[in-house]
C-alpha cells in the first residue's frame, strides 16, 4: 500500500497550496472584461466582446501581413547615436540601451520585404515599445532606404505607424526625417508605385504630420488615436470642448481624413484588394 501513499512532509503540509494564474487573464481596457490570454491571442489581440484592438509588436504585425509569416528584414544593424549628448531624467544613451534590451530591436522600426497575398511588397512596421515608437534619425533612414529599395525592385510600400511622434532626444535631426521621408515618397509616386499607410493606436505628432497621412490610401484600425497635438493642448488653444471621439479613427473617417477603418483580422485581405486595384492583379 505504500506505493499509493505519498510520503508526507511536515514543511509541505504547513505551506498553503498556490495556483499560479498570473498572466493567464487580461483585462480589456475598453469594456473591462476579463479575457483568457490564449483566446485573446487567437483573436489577434482583439477583444471578443467589444472589439477593442490591443497594441501588438512590430514582429507580430509583419507576421500577420506577410504570407506564411515569411519575410526578410533589411538594415537591421542601424543604431541611434547620442549626437546632442541629451540628458533629461536619464541620459539618452541609457534610454536607448533599456529600449534595445526590452524589445530586442536597435530602434523603433522593422523594415522587411516578402509577399502579401502572393505579391512582392515592402512593409515597414513601427515598434511602440521602443521609446514610444518615436521617429529619430534611424527610423527616418530605414524608411527612406526601404522606399528606395521598393523603387529599385518596383514593389509597393506599406508603412504601419504606431508612434508618439518625433524623438525629442535628437532635436532638429528627428524633425528633418519628416521632410526626408516625404521626399522619398514623392519619388515613389513618380515611379507610379503605390504607398498604403496603416495607422494604428497611437499615431501622433511628427509621424502624423508627415508620412502617416501621405498614403495613396490611408487606413486605420478601429479606435486608433490619430492626430498631431493631443486633445488637451487643442482644447487649451481653441478654448472649446472637443466632440466625443475626437481624433479616433472613426471620427477621422467621418470627416474625410482617412479612407477606411479596417479591423485587424481583415487588414491583409484589404491590402490584397487595394494592391490589386492600384497595381493590377498578380501575374
Amino acid at each position: 500500500m505504500a506505493w499509493f501513499n505519498k510520503p508526507s512532509d511536515p514543511e509541505e503540509q504547513s505551506e498553503p497550496k498556490r495556483v499560479r494564474t498570473e498572466g493567464l487573464w487580461i483585462k480589456c481596457d475598453s469594456c473591462r472584461g476579463i479575457i483568457w490570454k490564449k483566446d485573446l491571442e487567437a483573436a489577434l489581440m482583439v477583444c471578443p466582446t467589444c472589439g477593442f484592438h490591443f497594441k501588438i509588436d512590430a514582429r507580430t504585425r509583419l507576421n500577420l501581413l506577410f504570407d506564411d509569416e515569411a519575410w526578410e528584414e533589411f538594415d537591421h544593424g542601424l543604431r541611434s547615436t547620442d549626437a546632442l549628448g541629451f540628458v533629461d531624467q536619464k541620459p539618452y544613451t541609457e534610454r536607448l540601451a533599456t529600449a534595445e534590451k526590452s524589445t530586442g530591436l536597435k530602434d523603433a522600426i522593422i523594415c522587411a520585404q516578402g509577399k502579401v497575398a502572393g505579391r512582392p511588397a515592402v512593409i515597414c512596421s513601427m515598434e511602440y515599445r521602443f521609446i514610444g515608437g518615436s521617429m529619430g534619425v534611424v527610423v527616418g533612414e530605414k524608411i527612406t532606404r526601404a522606399i528606395e529599395r521598393a523603387i529599385a525592385s518596383k514593389q509597393p510600400v506599406v508603412i504601419v505607424s504606431a508612434s508618439g511622434g518625433a524623438r525629442m532626444m535628437e532635436g532638429a535631426l528627428s524633425l528633418m526625417q519628416m521632410a526626408k521621408i516625404s521626399a522619398a515618397l514623392g519619388k515613389l509616386g513618380e515611379a507610379k508605385l503605390p504607398y498604403i499607410s496603416v495607422l494604428t493606436d497611437p499615431t501622433t505628432g511628427g509621424v502624423t504630420a508627415s508620412f502617416a497621412m501621405l498614403g495613396d490610401l490611408n487606413v486605420a484600425e478601429p479606435g486608433a488615436l490619430i492626430g498631431f497635438a493631443g486633445p488637451r493642448v487643442i482644447e487649451q488653444t481653441i478654448r472649446q470642448k472637443l466632440p466625443k471621439g475626437f481624433q479616433r479613427a472613426e471620427f477621422l473617417l467621418e470627416h474625410g481624413m482617412i479612407d477606411a477603418v479596417v479591423p485587424r483580422a481583415e487588414m491583409k485581405e484589404f491590402l490584397r484588394g487595394a494592391l490589386d486595384f492600384l497595381c493590377g492583379p498578380v501575374a
